[in-house]
Parts: C-alpha cells; structure tokens; sequence
C-alpha cells in the first residue's frame, strides 16, 4: 500500500518563492515611490503591473513597516478619492558633512546637513573646528549630536552619514589618503566613525560630490542621466568633467553618470600633476593655480586679498588695469589646466566649480576661453558651475540619499529566508 508522503522540500521552496516574490513587489514598489514622489494605487499598479489586490497588500506591508504613508486624496474624478502614498520621510534620516580645508589645516571648516528620506532639511550646521581641542570622530560625532537635537531626533534615528573630504578614500585600505587636514589621514578611522555614530559611513572625495550635485541641481543637468538599472555609464554625450579652482585644485570625471575614482580613489588629484621642468617656475599645477599661488599673482599685480577667492572677486569689481592683467594671467593658468583634462578626456562639457571660478564668474570663464582658443585646437565647451551653495555639502546630500534609499530597497529584497 503506498502513503502519501509529506512534500516538505516542495511546500519549502513554494513558500520560498512566495516570500522571494513578495519582496521583489515591495522593493519595487518602495523604488517607484521614492523616485516619483507620490502616486496613487492605479499609478503603481501601471508601473510595476501587478494586479488590484497584490498592490493593496504591498502598500499595506509597507505602510505597516513604516515606509509609506497616505499624504492625500484624488479629487473630481468619477467614482471614490483614490488615496496617494509617498515614501514615508520618517523612515530613514541621513546626515551629509562637508569639510573644507582653510589656512590652517588644524582647524578646517565643516557644514553639515540633517536630511529625511523625502531629502527635506530638518537642520545645518557650520563651524571652524580646532582638531587639537577634539580628534575627527569626536568632531564628526558632536556635529551629529548636535544636528538631531536640533531636529528633535534621537541620534541613534541617523542611519548613515556621508563625509566629503579634499582627500581621497581608499576603501581597500581604509584610509582618507592625499589629504593635509589634521587626523584623518589615520588607518581605521572610517570605521570607528561607523561605530561611534551605530551608522554606516561613506567618504567621498569632494570635488567628486560637486559633481554629483552639478549632474543633478547644476549646469550638467540637462546631460542625460542613465535609467535607474543602467549603472554602466560611459556615454560620451552624457558626461562631463569638473575642474575645482579653489584653495585646492582638483578633477572630477563623470563618465555618463558614472564616477570615475581610480584604483585607490585617486583619480582627480590633477593638482599633483608636474608642470614645466624641474628647477623651473611651479612644480606641479598646484602651484600653479591653488589658493596661495592665486594670492601671489595678485599681490603681483598690487592686489592684497586674505584669500584667492577674495582676490577674484575685488579685480572684477574694481576693473583697473592691473586688475584685468591679473585676471588675463589667471585665466591663462587656469587655460593649462583646462587644456589638459580637455586633451586627456575631450568631454563635450567642462565644468569651473569652486570658490575661484564661483568669484570669477562668467566674466573670469570668458577669459578662459580667449585663452585656451588659440592655443588648443579642440572644440571645448566651458560652463560656471550652476551651484551657488556648498556644492560638496549639497552633493554629499544627495549620495547619502541615494545611499539610504538603496539600503531600504536592498533590504526589503534580502528579507527572504533562504529555501
């Protein structure tokens, strides 16, 4: 007489299946809410098409979980309001911090921002911070701190925090290399941030977060952006480079929505670059036209400024003779640079950020152009940033959405016991 067996390993993978499933409909569901907004049950249900009811349950799940709530009601259409869901602000929080070297590189700069899910700014802050008074994590901790009891939050609410540094991360190594500011050049300090603050942490190099927030709220928006799943890049037409003229120098390289970092990060010190010969006038592109070579061209042309944006900025408000040489011979150091990612790269936009370019304006680019037009036989097309706030802030504030975002979609997908 044969038994009816139990069919454990069968009923075992559909359960499996049906828990895969239902978590590739919610993270799908959750992805469409935070990249459009709001949007009704139709609208989810013509996005991601599935059918009246799965799309009730998943908004119902979600809305338990605490990751979407209702923020309204259709209204004068025929039949019953339809609600409207928007990923829930609440959900998440992430902190962006921007730290900025300045004359004295023990005591750097930073602003930093407190932002929800929806990206909304619940609190800022800026300060000069003495890194012999307090290490970076004690800095970096207390700048958290402070942000959430402003917001009223609980700092453990922070779930990441993204850092924006003139340095650059090497993630294999742990290490903030190529950078002067005091302390974070030591091994290991990514890491115990993240353990202090019970957050994921992520360093970016700077002028790299400019250009993320140039793609997205700049000049470079008009480029095409790849689709969310298109992570390739590498569309000629879509990227572009940005050159930082500030205290420092440096290069950013957006190829098609895509970052290029290099093998350790590093990709982007063009202030490194030697210029010249040994021996002979500046060493490397720094010297050519960071901050204090900025100073020094206009103390040469009987400018007197405390900093190099300064000095930009009052020869192009006062217009004398010695100020539009000043500017002329910046414009043509400047030129070099230009010349050389242009060479390199040929991107069909190249971008001037930083506080020198920004205090220059149109009126320094225009001089760029005169310069670099009869020496370079490309076709180059320079813009001034579109940024006019911390652009390292406002792109650390968008990386560290996206990264928040991610996490949430990610761990809605891997909420699926194994078979």
């Amino acid at each position: 007489m044969l038994r009816h067996q139990p069919r454990t390993e069968s009923a075992g993978r559909l359960a499996g299946s049906s828990k895969l499933l239902r978590a590739m409909n919610e993270s799908a569901t959750l992805a469409h809410l935070l990249d459009r907004g709001t949007l009704t049950r139709g609208d989810l249900r013509e996005l991601t098409g599935l059918s009246k009811p799965t799309t009730s349950d998943v908004l119902r799940r979600l809305t338990d979980a605490g990751l979407a709530i209702v923020v309204g009601h259709t209204r004068g259409g025929p039949g019953p309001n339809a609600e409207i869901y928007a990923a829930n602000p609440a959900a998440a929080y992430a902190v962006a911090v921007s730290v900025k070297e300045t004359t004295d590189l023990a005591r750097p700069e930073f602003t930093a921002a407190l932002v929800d899910l929806a990206g909304t700014v619940h609190a800022r802050v800026h300060d000069r911070v003495d890194l012999v008074k307090a290490d970076p994590l004690a800095a970096i901790e207390e700048i958290v701190g402070r942000l959430t009891a402003l917001a009223g939050l609980d700092r453990t609410g922070v779930s990441h925090v993204h850092l924006g540094v003139p340095g650059s991360y090497d993630a294999d190594g742990g290490v903030i290399r190529h950078i002067d500011i005091a302390g974070f050049d030591r091994a290991g300090l990514v890491a115990q941030l993240g353990e202090r603050l019970g957050a994921s942490v992520a360093v970016e190099n700077d002028v790299n977060l400019a250009a993320i927030a140039e793609r997205g709220r700049g000049v470079a928006a008009g480029l095409r952006t790849p689709d969310r799943g298109d992570r390739t890049g590498g569309d000629p037409a879509s990227s572009f480079a940005l050159l930082w003229f500030g205290e420092g120098l440096g290069l950013a390289i957006d190829l098609g929505g895509s970052l290029l970092r290099g093998a350790r990060g590093g990709a982007g010190e063009i202030g490194y670059v030697p210029v010249g010969l040994p021996g002979q006038g500046p060493r490397d592109m720094q010297e050519l036209v960071g901050g204090p070579a900025v100073v020094e061209l206009a103390a040469a042309h009987g400018l007197t400024a405390t900093g190099a944006a300064d000095a930009v900025a009052a020869a192009v408000d006062t217009g004398t003779a010695e100020a539009e040489k000043f500017l002329d011979e910046l414009a043509c150091r400047m030129g070099q640079c230009v010349g050389a990612v242009a060479g390199v790269l040929d991107p069909p936009l190249i971008v001037l950020a930083g506080e020198v370019a920004q205090a220059g304006g149109e009126e320094l680019a225009r001089r760029v152009r005169a310069a670099i037009s009869s020496t370079i036989p490309l076709d180059i097309t320079i813009a001034v940033t579109g940024i006019a706030d911390d652009a390292v802030l406002l792109g650390a504030v968008d990386a560290g959405l996206r990264t928040v975002r991610d996490s949430l979609i990610n761990a809605l997908r891997a909420n699926v016991p194994a078979g």
